[in-house]
């Protein structure tokens, strides 16, 4: 979500908050362009990330969008990258050296494939936008088969100014959303989050 972090994955470097340093990608220019979508499913937090502490964000695409009242679709932004620099922060997700592309053709066709057992080795393809495939990374197990787990203050921080630099949502819009994501509700309140973005990082 948030265009700060993501440059530690392409040109290298340590995000705000986290505990690891990133090699970057092969190509650390930034992307060609940037745009606000909602996805259909879930976003949920789960496991333990050892840059963050707390719980992981991952997605569901395949949530009921009924289940316990929540939204039915989950902000996000949408990145113009090449295939290298899509292939590289996926490494990185999983702890690897940047420098293999992936082949993402089955995941475009069939709108999924799992490339490995990892915890973001899913790739979801969630349509078109402007004639380039969405295609993202996630867990192979769905929210219903994963014990929930609060995420960090750090890591909800950039995730909330993600959400309120690309969709120009206020930090109360954007902190309410959060708030009530499995992992984070019943952990975190709405007020606590907005403060997040006026604390220093």
């Amino acid at each position: 979500m948030h265009l700060d972090r993501l440059t530690a994955y392409l040109a290298g470097g340590r995000p705000a908050g986290g505990l690891r340093s990133y090699p970057g990608c092969r190509d650390p220019r930034g992307p060609a362009r940037t745009a606000a979508v909602m996805l259909p499913g879930l976003l949920y937090f789960a496991t333990e990330s050892d840059v963050w502490t707390g719980g992981r964000a991952f997605y569901d695409p395949d949530a009921d969008p009924d289940q316990d009242g929540r939204s039915a679709e989950l902000p996000c932004r949408a990145y113009l990258l090449t295939l290298s620099q899509f292939s590289d922060i996926a490494a990185q997700e999983m702890g690897r050296e940047p420098g293999e592309d992936l082949d993402l053709t089955e995941a475009v066709t069939h709108g999924r494939a799992r490339i490995g057992p990892g915890r973001y080795e899913t790739l979801v393809c969630a349509g078109l936008l402007d004639g380039d495939p969405v295609v993202t990374f996630t867990a192979p197990w769905s929210s219903q088969d994963i014990t929930m787990n609060a995420p960090s203050a750090a890591y909800l921080r950039h995730i909330a100014a993600g959400i309120v630099d690309s969709h120009g949502w206020s930090a109360r819009q954007a902190a309410a959303y959060l708030a009530g994501c499995p992992g984070a509700d019943g952990h975190w309140t709405a007020t606590e989050i907005a403060a997040l973005l006026t604390a220093p990082s």
